[in-house]
C-alpha cells in the first residue's frame, strides 16, 4: 500500500508540476522577441517542437518496456509500452496538428508529401497499426508479442524522420537540435521558452502514462476476478 501511494504522489506530482511549467513556458514563449523572418507566427514552435521530441523519445521508452516484456513475460511491462505509445501518440498527433498550422502561412499549404513530413506520416500509420492489432488479437501473450514487435520495428523510422531534412531535399527545416553535430540551430533568446515547454511536456508525458497504466492495471485485475465480464 505505501508504494501504491508513493505512485500515486509521483503521478500527481508530476501533473501539478507539469502544468505549472507549462503555464511559465507559455509566458516565455508570448514574450520571446518575434523572429526575423516569420514574426509572431513562428511561436507555433514552442509547442511543435516539445511535443515532437517528447513523442519521438517516447517511442524508444515503448520499446525498452517491449523487450523487458519479450524476456520476462510479464503482463505489466506490456502494460506501460502500450500506455506510453497510447501518450506518444497524443503527442505525435499535437506535432502533426501544429505542424500543419504552422505550413500554412510558412509554405502556403497545411500539408504536402514532402521528405519529413512523408516519414512522420508513416511513423503515424504504423502506431495506430499497433493498437488496431492488439484490438484483433484475443489471446493476451500473441497480442503481448505481436504488439511488441510493432514497437520494436517501429521504432527504427524515428531516426529516418529525424534525419530525413539532411538525407533528402527538403521543405522542412533542419533540427533545432542537430543531435549529429552537437548544435542548436536556435536563438538563444528563445531557447529558455523552448527548453521550459520540453520539460512540461515531459513531467505530463510522465503524469499521463502513470494514470493510463494504473487504469490499464485496474481493469486487468477486474477481468481476472470476473473473466466473463471481458
Amino acid at each position: 500500500m505505501k508504494q501504491s501511494k508513493r505512485l500515486d504522489l509521483l503521478t500527481l506530482g508530476s501533473l501539478g508540476l507539469g502544468l505549472l511549467t507549462l503555464g511559465v513556458g507559455a509566458f516565455l514563449a508570448f514574450t520571446a522577441p518575434p523572429a526575423t523572418e516569420q514574426g509572431h507566427v513562428y511561436r507555433i514552435i514552442f509547442l511543435h517542437v516539445p511535443s515532437a521530441w517528447v513523442g519521438l523519445v517516447a517511442l524508444f521508452i515503448a520499446v525498452a518496456y517491449s523487450v523487458l516484456y519479450l524476456a520476462t513475460g510479464k503482463p505489466h511491462y506490456d502494460r506501460v509500452a502500450t500506455a506510453v505509445i497510447e501518450v506518444a501518440l497524443l503527442f505525435l498527433s499535437l506535432t502533426l496538428l501544429s505542424g500543419m498550422l504552422w505550413g500554412r502561412p510558412t509554405w502556403g499549404v497545411y500539408w504536402t508529401w514532402e521528405p519529413r513530413l512523408t516519414t512522420f506520416a508513416i511513423l503515424l500509420v504504423v502506431y495506430i497499426g499497433y493498437f488496431v492489432v492488439r484490438s484483433a488479437i484475443e489471446d493476451p501473450e500473441l497480442r503481448g508479442k505481436a504488439s511488441a514487435a510493432i514497437s520494436i520495428l517501429g521504432a527504427i523510422n524515428v531516426p529516418i524522420t529525424y534525419m530525413s531534412v539532411k538525407w533528402w531535399r527538403s521543405l522542412h527545416q533542419t533540427q533545432t537540435f542537430d543531435l549529429t553535430t552537437g548544435r542548436s540551430n536556435f536563438d538563444a533568446a528563445m531557447l529558455p521558452a523552448l527548453l521550459f515547454n520540453i520539460a512540461a511536456l515531459t513531467l505530463l508525458f510522465v503524469a499521463f502514462v502513470r494514470i493510463r497504466s494504473l487504469l490499464a492495471e485496474r481493469e486487468s485485475v477486474k477481468q481476472e476476478m470476473n473473466p466473463q465480464a471481458g
